[in-house]
């Protein structure tokens, strides 16, 4: 198989980290997250890259943090909460195993406090949560093979629920 074995897409706080690093050691493969691999290409937080180098930059490294990623890992694989709002990181993942974590906003309440360091919920951090929701869901289950709602799970419970939509469990 070429290609990652599992790509997990969602807003931040769905656990896709959490759940990546999880299902990998499940399945005893590596784990990948395409924001780590920006932040250690360029050596600064993304906080830092939005306020100095603005959001169409950083789209621009995450696109192309994206595109290696997937070219080149053959584990779990988790992408940056707006990587699905480039058409050709969208085209990219056509066919392949991808989960949308999702989860309401009161539980990403819980979660990130929504009150961290991301960039783009400065201000009224639940109103502008809801509205990127609304205009990154339709994207999210358009690259989806599964959606796995994270809502009320613990990461093992998200995890068993990922593996089943995806008929790994035997894998595991």
């Amino acid at each position: 198989m070429s290609g990652p074995l599992i790509v997990l897409v969602g807003p931040m706080g769905s656990g896709k980290s959490t759940v990546g690093e999880l299902l990998a050691e499940r399945l005893k493969v590596p784990f990948r997250d395409t924001d780590s691999d920006v932040v250690a290409a360029e050596g600064r937080e993304i906080s830092d890259i939005f306020v100095e180098d603005g959001e169409d930059r950083f789209r621009a490294l995450e696109r192309a943090a994206v595109h290696a990623a997937v070219a080149e890992h053959h584990g779990v694989l988790a992408l940056g909460g707006g990587a699905v709002l480039d058409d050709s990181t969208r085209a990219l993942l056509s066919g392949l195993p991808v989960v949308y974590l999702s989860l309401d906003v009161e539980e990403a309440v819980r979660r990130t406090g929504l009150n961290q360091a991301r960039p783009l919920l400065a201000v009224n951090p639940r109103r502008q949560w809801r509205e990127l929701m609304e205009a990154r869901r339709p994207l999210y289950i358009e690259v989806a093979r599964a959606v796995v709602a994270t809502d009320d799970r613990t990461p093992e419970e998200v995890a068993d629920a990922i593996l089943d939509a995806l008929e790994l469990k035997d894998q595991s």
